[in-house]
């Protein structure tokens, strides 16, 4: 008797473009919430309270991130007994001395894939995406990849 190999067809959807592993960074990023190095820490503290936010990247006159600075860490600051905490005082340190590490980016055009496993990997919430001149144009997070992978899942 002869073997016959059945054909079996594949139970994925078929997506558009060649599917999720070709979805890029650029494609599916947000806007960033940015303030430049010069502003002051009363400015931080300002952006932060007003508008809901629970971080703030920082950048160069060009554009260029230099950290990211998280709400819970300016409130270790400032509850610090050690610290001066008139608004004089917070109106004369610049952001650029609050930022710890600096920012860990991607590209546009890298795969929104890799940009989830860079931030399971260092522990990171967010990527900053830059420009082929490294200038901060947007970021990806855990929400960008809730929203996006579950269309080529389901």
């Amino acid at each position: 008797m002869a073997s016959r190999s059945k054909s079996r067809k594949s139970s994925r959807r078929p997506t558009k473009g060649g599917g999720v592993r070709t979805v890029t960074c650029g494609q599916t990023m947000q806007h960033a919430h940015v303030l430049l190095a010069s502003d002051s820490m009363a400015s931080v503290l300002e952006a932060l309270t007003k508008n809901d936010w629970d971080h703030i990247f920082i950048v160069n006159r060009e554009g260029a991130p230099m950290g990211r600075i998280h709400a819970v860490d300016l409130l270790k600051l400032i509850a610090r007994k050690t610290v001066n905490r008139d608004i004089a005082w917070m109106h004369s340190i610049p952001a650029q001395q609050l930022i710890n590490h600096p920012p860990m980016t991607v590209r546009k055009q890298t795969p929104l894939l890799k940009a989830g496993a860079l931030m399971l990997t260092h522990d990171l919430n967010q990527l900053g995406v830059v420009n082929d001149e490294g200038t901060l144009v947007g970021v990806v997070g855990h929400n960008t990849l809730a929203k996006v992978v579950p269309r080529f899942v389901l």
